[in-house]
């Protein structure tokens, strides 16, 4: 079986294509954890039953995320033993702790929680309930705690020194609390309460689109239309600080993100907002950039000096051309969410949020954008790495198993995909379906039919996801508590 591609390639591929399916369902569950506690506490709080009833319409798509989420992490891990074993042999002094004190400390606390949590109405009392959300929600913070620990580490690695070829830690404050995590983490934080929101709102403008004006649908709108006008316009600060840990720290995945081959010694460098980078020519094709801007964000002065690719080695540079675009797909996006925020504020404010139709198109298609970015974000981070695994430290081809081959990883490449499009295409199919049936009137007091999309069947309130796929009840009955 020949592919064209040697081992090396084939492990990156694996492991791109396992990851990339991985982190959307982290950050689909971290984000909505948190939505989740909100909700419960608000219900607690005034009594409201519509928060209570948009608990049980959320907290079923949180069953599906956090479960495929946990499946796709377990398979993910395995690769450090079967292509990726020199760099757990080397560095696994390090990273293993690392990740079991991810498992210890989060996934124990969230296992412990989570029957209780999409179980526990009318069997636990509402403070008890409550707890235990928080407790989830809590846990999967602490999860992306440690693992972003970990792989902020592999990008601007400290406290360690190196034993017969070995990483042995000597400091683990230092480990732990490397340069970029801090920056790492709260961008990464963002990023997934941006993508649960979007996610709430996208669903909610759906159901704006097809008529529907309960209160149901537009307290999930205007709540996750707040949340994303909190975390884009953060995001934008954390970004801008993230970029200057990554100039000082990595000076050459930053060179590449900007397409900046020459060093600027004595004039500013441009902000190019389109270029084609090639790599074989060391130079931009097409470029279309603003004068002075480029300084004026990386050094905060308008004559400030950004480090050339050119600069460093070919064989340590990284894919420029990739690099280049996943970032403006990742900071366009995000330019657009500020903008879906900030229009939201203003009709928000001429009492329009809830009757204009392009705006809820709009968000209707910014729905799947955080999962989007999310994505541009991480290929901006791993690839912007290479041909580092520990940056400065050991390349990417130095990590791959001694005695897999080419045949072997390309099999097994073949298989994954196969599966993952089975298993998860159809996990993410079925939550669409309950995304597209909404959240239904369980304990709050059901309106009037007031036009299309309007239902009337309720859901099962104790299960956490117990809809067929054709989106009927698997069972007639109706349960109240």
């Amino acid at each position: 079986m020949d592919l064209g591609l040697t081992a090396l390639e084939l492990a990156r591929i694996q492991f791109a294509f396992t990851v990339s399916f991985h982190i959307i369902f982290p950050a689909t569950s971290i984000g909505l954890a948190c939505f989740l506690a909100m909700l419960e506490w608000k219900w607690l709080r005034t009594q409201n039953p519509i928060y209570k009833d948009l608990f049980k319409f959320w907290i079923k798509i949180f069953a599906v995320a956090f479960g495929m989420g946990v499946v796709s992490g377990v398979v993910m891990s395995y690769q450090f033993g079967t292509n990726w074993s020199e760099f757990s042999r080397i560095a696994g002094g390090v990273t293993g702790p690392l990740l079991t004190y991810e498992v210890l400390s989060a996934f124990f606390l969230e296992a412990g929680f989570l029957g209780i949590m999409l179980f526990g109405w009318g069997r636990v009392s509402p403070k008890a309930h409550f707890f235990a959300t928080l407790m989830v929600a809590i846990g999967t913070c602490i999860s992306m705690f440690w693992i972003l620990s970990s792989n902020s580490w592999m990008q601007t690695p400290q406290g360690f020194i190196i034993e017969n070829g070995i990483v042995i830690p000597t400091d683990w404050w230092a480990i732990v609390f490397n340069p970029s995590f801090p920056y790492r983490l709260a961008h990464m934080a963002a990023a997934a309460f941006l993508v649960s929101s979007l996610l709430v709102v996208g669903t909610a403008a759906w159901h704006l689109i097809k008529g529907r004006r309960d209160e149901l649908v537009k307290k999930s709108f205007s709540m996750g239309l707040w949340m994303v006008l909190v975390t884009s316009c953060l995001q934008v600060v954390i970004g801008d600080n993230h970029g200057l840990n990554t100039l000082k720290h990595q000076p050459a995945k930053l060179a590449a993100i900007e397409g900046h081959w020459e060093t600027n010694h004595n004039e500013s460098m441009p902000l190019l907002l389109f270029a084609i980078p090639n790599m074989d020519k060391e130079e931009n094709l097409y470029e279309i950039g603003i004068p002075h801007l480029g300084s004026l964000i990386l050094t905060h002065s308008l004559d400030g000096k950004v480090t050339g690719l050119k600069d460093f080695a070919p064989e340590d540079r990284p894919n420029a051309t990739i690099v280049f675009w996943s970032f403006r797909v990742m900071v366009g996006l995000g330019m657009l969410m500020v903008l879906l925020s900030l229009v939201a504020l203003w009709l928000r404010k001429t009492g329009k949020l809830y009757g204009t139709s392009w705006f809820h198109k709009f968000a209707f298609v910014m729905g799947p954008a955080g999962y989007i970015a999310l994505l541009a974000g991480w290929v901006t981070t791993e690839v912007g790495r290479q041909p580092w695994v520990i940056y400065g430290v050991m390349r990417t081809k130095d990590g791959l198993s001694h005695s897999v081959t080419a045949d072997q990883v390309g099999i097994s490449l073949i298989i994954f995909v196969v599966v993952y499009t089975i298993v998860f295409g159809s996990g993410i199919y079925y939550m669409l379906k309950l995304l597209k049936k909404g959240p239904e009137f369980i304990d709050a007091i059901e309106p009037e039919p007031a036009g299309p999309g309007h239902f009337k069947t309720p859901m099962r309130p104790l299960s956490a996801v117990d809809e067929s796929i054709d989106g009927q009840d698997q069972s007639k009955e109706k349960r109240h508590d």
